[in-house]
């Protein structure tokens, strides 16, 4: 054979070349020019055995400097029962590629119901999408998923404290959709809802508004008439928030959204140096149609038993590209697999028990920071388990302290850190990042 990795005979080839009416394969690109074409060898290294390919991997990854994380700001390190990524490297979980044919898709199709089912739970809405790129993404298709809502209506209000990454993703799609993006500001760290009714009364054209749970300062905001103030005026309401938060505060149905959107890294999918991670949406029944992406559903087949199917699907390679909701391809079904097996494993309870955990962690740590007299909380809000202090002193110089003591010590930003703690942070480590921060 020729190619050794191609499954195509020699006799394959000739019957190949024969058909395009040529002899051999330097026949087939004899139009590409000898100056372009590369003749040198590849800087490929040497073979090594098994062995050697392990050690020398094993050689890169000890570069890497493992930290105890105390960072977060949309990534954090939430535990992952060991049970979860030997399931999911099962031969059948590995592929994200669409389950067109039903008929050889039901497991696929079956656990990505059974995600939307969880999602939808959690969120407090009606329907769930078979999941998104990741939460940035996320909250850009519910943009444009107001404005398609709202036609004629191109304006979106969008909270401050929303993550500045997720903020710059915002910016990026609206720039060539049309989109005028207008900013929230914040008053004491939350979102104002007489800036919002004073927005609504001089502006038109408003399609939507989106706000963060926790925002940025990880400050739980209290966004009651919110919803009521966006319908008055025909917008829809938009919520950013952490999925894992979600088992305790209030969800996005009870505060009245149309639209709930965010991240699922948070339901112990590991931080793998940025991903992948998986992004949810959901929405209220009214708006199903608008909502991108896909949506199973469960049925019966000819023979009267359940069966699992593609009930909705949006994107432009199943219809023609001007009526399109949105383009957005691979669902990513494996990570929705991921979070769909999390939630099963940790049941109400667990996952109760572990926001709860991350709290105390958090407060216990706010505490004892303050009690440095070198840190400050900058606002008077209450905050689940990431909190922004200031810092009486050279952030910098403190952060590489952090580093050099093997911790990463939360995010230096503005003018101070934002630290966040999860169920995995240790009483012991907690203190070692205190013992620091005193010195």
């Amino acid at each position: 054979m020729t190619y050794k990795y191609f499954p195509h005979t020699g006799d394959d080839l000739q019957a190949m070349l024969a058909k395009v009416g040529v002899k051999s394969l330097d026949d087939l690109f004899a139009e590409i020019p000898e100056e372009v074409r590369f003749r040198k060898d590849y800087e490929l290294p040497e073979s090594a055995s098994e062995l050697e390919v392990r050690q020398l991997f094993e050689a890169m990854g000890s570069k890497n400097q493992q930290l105890t994380c105390f960072a977060g700001m949309g990534v954090y390190d939430h535990y992952t029962p060991a049970v979860i990524p030997q399931l999911l490297s099962r031969s059948e979980f590995l592929t994200s590629y669409t389950p067109y044919q039903a008929e050889i898709s039901q497991g696929t199709l079956h656990y990505i119901f059974e995600y939307q089912s969880m999602m939808a739970e959690l969120t407090g809405m009606d329907v769930s999408n078979a999941s998104m790129y990741d939460g940035t993404t996320a909250c850009a298709e519910a943009m444009m998923m107001a404005v398609a809502a709202g036609k004629k209506q191109n304006k979106v209000l969008v909270s401050a404290g929303l993550n500045p990454q997720t903020r710059q993703v915002l910016d990026t799609y609206a720039l060539h959709q049309g989109i005028e993006l207008i900013t929230l500001p914040l008053k004491d760290g939350v979102t104002d809802l007489s800036v919002l009714t004073s927005q609504f009364s001089v502006l038109e054209g408003v399609a939507g508004v989106i706000v963060q749970q926790p925002n940025v300062y990880g400050i739980v905001e209290d966004f009651t008439g919110f919803a009521d103030a966006c319908h008055e005026h025909k917008a829809l309401f938009i919520m950013d928030s952490l999925a894992a938060d979600l088992a305790v505060l209030k969800t996005p149905g009870e505060w009245g959204a149309d639209i709930a959107v965010g991240d699922g890294q948070s339901l112990g999918i590991p931080m793998s140096y940025g991903g992948p991670y998986v992004g949810y949406m959901c929405c209220t029944e009214k708006l199903i149609r608008k909502m991108p992406g896909r949506i199973v559903g469960k049925t019966l087949d000819n023979r009267g038993q359940r069966a699992f199917v593609l009930t909705l699907q949006a994107r432009e390679q199943h219809i023609r590209r001007q009526k399109a909701t949105s383009n957005i391809c691979s669902n990513q079904s494996l990570m929705a697999l991921f979070v769909t097996m999390y939630m099963s494993l940790m049941g109400r309870q667990g996952l109760k028990e572990a926001a709860e955990l991350s709290y105390a962690g958090a407060h216990y740590l706010c505490d004892e920071l303050l009690k440095t007299g070198r840190f400050s909380l900058a606002f008077n809000q209450p905050f689940f388990n990431e909190f922004y202090v200031k810092y009486d002193g050279d952030a910098s110089v403190l952060y590489q302290r952090f580093i050099d003591e093997g911790i990463l010590g939360g995010i230096p930003f503005e003018e101070g850190f934002l630290f966040a703690v999860t169920e995995k942070r240790t009483k012991e480590e907690i203190d070692k990042l205190l013992k620091i921060a005193a010195l």
